[in-house]
């Protein structure tokens, strides 16, 4: 979200602290898909709506986890089977809270 954004949602809050409260309370949705020929695909939902940060969120992660992968519809995916390695990146490098995090089988 643009800083703007929160400061509208938080009322009078530092932006710094009013992001830090939205990311604590976002639950984060990872998913395995099955497409056709049985390609597994990764998908993660619940991350916000900015498009622009979900691209560069997708970019790092595909970049990270040597992989191909897309923005749509809000969500990103991540062509194989990452649902563990994209908690620990959210959780160790982005500080979303493990809580937050669910893998869905």
């Amino acid at each position: 979200m643009a800083r703007e954004e929160f400061t509208s949602i938080c009322g009078g809050l530092p932006p710094e602290l009013c992001e830090q409260l939205v990311r604590e309370q976002q639950i984060i949705k990872i998913r395995l898909d099955r497409r056709k020929f049985g390609k597994e695909v990764t998908i993660i939902e619940g991350l916000g709506s900015n498009a622009a940060e979900l691209k560069e969120m997708a970019s790092y992660l595909k970049s990270k986890l040597a992989t191909g992968g897309t923005v749509k519809n809000g969500r990103i995916e991540l062509q194989g089977d990452h649902r563990h390695r994209v908690k620990q990146i959210l959780i160790q490098e982005y500080g979303y809270p493990e809580e937050n995090i669910l893998i869905m089988d």
